[in-house]
């Protein structure tokens, strides 16, 4: 049993690799889109009958035009790079669902959700392209299907340890020794790359839709001060801090211009 395991990981660890073309990384990805986008899309379609979606108004439809604006500049950006094709299983949507919560979301397949409540913090059209980017970006990064595939090994190796250690109270010890190294070590620090990565290839998404990237910078100073500066450390978050965020995408923003002016824009909203 402990040598099939230690097969199977090897195996996933090896073949499941897949390029991301924002990074040209290759990447940790055993699911493929033709398995989790039914998934995602089914679990999307179940949490809008539950909840409360805003169907008209000015703030749904704000959603669903920076939605299509920054979808279609991340089309624009594939196309010339080579990677023409890469969207075709990609089902935008674009929904506001009225709650509190000061938060957005973006499933494997292109299914979006933005909760009322995040809105007092982007406040314009070109603050909810910032957030629109990075969950975008999410997506368009494989984010889903690689936390899928590093969890699937990280369970794997908790198996693993479990039928090699025979003794009740040196398994116990793994255990804890394994879930709190595996996540601390592993587990956070490989969401908050992706958060980088996701912030990054937002920037550079929402530029070429002709939004000022500038804004992302200025959008988590308001998510800081709503905060009130309460935040974990960020070795124990899923998220880089607020001020790591603030520092990244001001020094990132004139490189965002800068690619999108190849692509001809030259004035941002």
């Amino acid at each position: 049993m402990k040598k099939l395991l230690l097969v199977l990981a090897i195996f996933l660890g090896v073949t499941a690799c897949k390029t991301n073309p924002f990074t040209g990384k290759s990447t940790l990805n055993f699911f493929p889109n033709s398995q989790l986008f039914p998934m995602a899309f089914a679990q999307y379609d179940q949490f809008l009958t539950e909840n409360n979606v805003v169907e008209t108004g000015a703030e749904a439809a704000m959603i669903t035009k920076v939605g299509q604006r920054i979808s279609s500049a991340a089309e624009r950006w594939l196309s010339a790079n080579g990677h023409a094709g890469y969207l075709k299983d990609y089902k935008w949507e674009y929904k506001l669902v009225k709650d509190e919560t000061v938060n957005a979301w973006c499933m494997p397949g292109g299914k979006i959700v933005f909760y009322t409540g995040i809105l007092p913090i982007t406040q314009t059209e070109r603050g909810v392209a910032v957030v629109m980017g990075h969950e975008v970006a999410h997506a368009l990064a494989d984010h889903g299907a690689q936390r899928m595939s590093a969890g699937t090994l990280q369970q794997i190796g908790a198996v693993a340890g479990n039928i090699a250690i025979k003794d009740e109270r040196t398994r116990n010890t793994f255990n804890q020794a394994y879930g709190l190294g595996s996540t601390v070590g592993l587990m956070l620090p490989f969401s908050r790359s992706h958060e980088t990565e996701a912030d990054r290839i937002g920037l550079q998404i929402m530029a070429i839709a002709g939004y000022d990237p500038s804004e992302a910078s200025e959008l988590w100073k308001r998510m800081k001060a709503k905060s009130g500066g309460q935040a974990p450390p960020e070795i124990l978050s899923t998220h880089p801090s607020n001020d790591t965020r603030i520092a990244n995408l001001a020094a990132w923003a004139p490189l965002a211009r800068e690619e999108a002016i190849k692509y001809g824009v030259t004035s941002f909203e």
